[in-house]
């Protein structure tokens, strides 16, 4: 069921993040805040956009995870893309108009659905969000090419380490984790979508960087960083592709 627009500030995880892309200024971020939206509770497994729909929406994530996927003729499933709060996951829809990929929700969460002819408007006037907006689909495309690389040439250590390393990275700025802990969205068979192996293969990936002290798992979802250095080189992992602002890589 939808629900009308309530708080003000429903769309303030948007603000931030687009923050981190390009100096906003005061009546940027409260266009942004006076955007029109539809916010809409979804469970898991439900679908934001479809392949081949016409999309009426550009959709940020307000709360929990969702995933970019294709499906392919025998029915597998290739998770090319994980998306989180504040990010918009089908920002490219406001111009392209039909998906060429489905969007769906990973765990149960909150959508805002904002009018495409709403993103263009504002991308019009406002030159500094067009600019953020602009930076973000770059820096979409930059971890896609990463993911590519990831499961093209990287063997099954290094796939699972990689993405253990970038949850690490993201979570935080996201504001979902602190610390060197955090709770993996991704079941194991999602992982095995993401990084191209077979669930079995990633259990058993998880078991050996546990074995061999880079992560701790306290429980099957949870993931404590051991020795990040060592997870980093083992999944050959550089967060340039982030295009993180300085200030959040220092400590890398």
């Amino acid at each position: 069921m939808q629900q009308a627009q309530t708080s003000h500030d429903t769309l303030q995880p948007l603000v931030s993040k687009l923050g981190y892309r390009a100096e906003l200024s005061a009546e940027d971020r409260a266009a942004l805040l006076d955007l029109p939206f539809t916010e809409r509770p979804l469970e898991r497994g439900q679908y934001i956009v479809r392949e081949r729909e016409k999309a009426t929406h550009s959709c940020v994530m307000l709360s929990g995870f969702s995933v970019r996927n294709k499906l392919v003729e025998s029915g597998d499933r290739q998770i090319v893309a994980i998306h989180m709060k504040g990010e918009f996951v089908d920002l490219q829809n406001s111009l392209l108009v039909v998906a060429d990929h489905s969007v769906q929700m990973l765990t149960a969460g909150t959508i805002a659905m904002i009018p495409r002819e709403a993103v263009v408007e504002i991308a019009r006037e406002r030159p500094q969000v067009a600019m953020a907006m602009w930076i973000d689909t770059l820096i979409d495309a930059s971890i896609f090419r990463e993911w590519l690389a990831n499961i093209g040439r990287r063997d099954a250590r290094a796939r699972i380490a990689h993405l253990l390393c970038e949850f690490f990275v993201r979570l935080p700025i996201a504001g979902l984790s602190e610390e060197a802990h955090y709770e993996l969205p991704l079941t194991q068979e999602q992982m095995a979508d993401a990084t191209g192996l077979t669930s079995v293969h990633v259990n058993r990936t998880l078991k050996n960087l546990e074995n061999e002290g880079l992560i701790e798992r306290p429980n099957p979802r949870a993931v404590r960083v051991g020795d990040w250095k060592r997870l980093a080189a083992a999944g050959d992992f550089d967060v340039n592709y982030l295009h993180l602002p300085d200030g959040d890589i220092a400590w890398f």
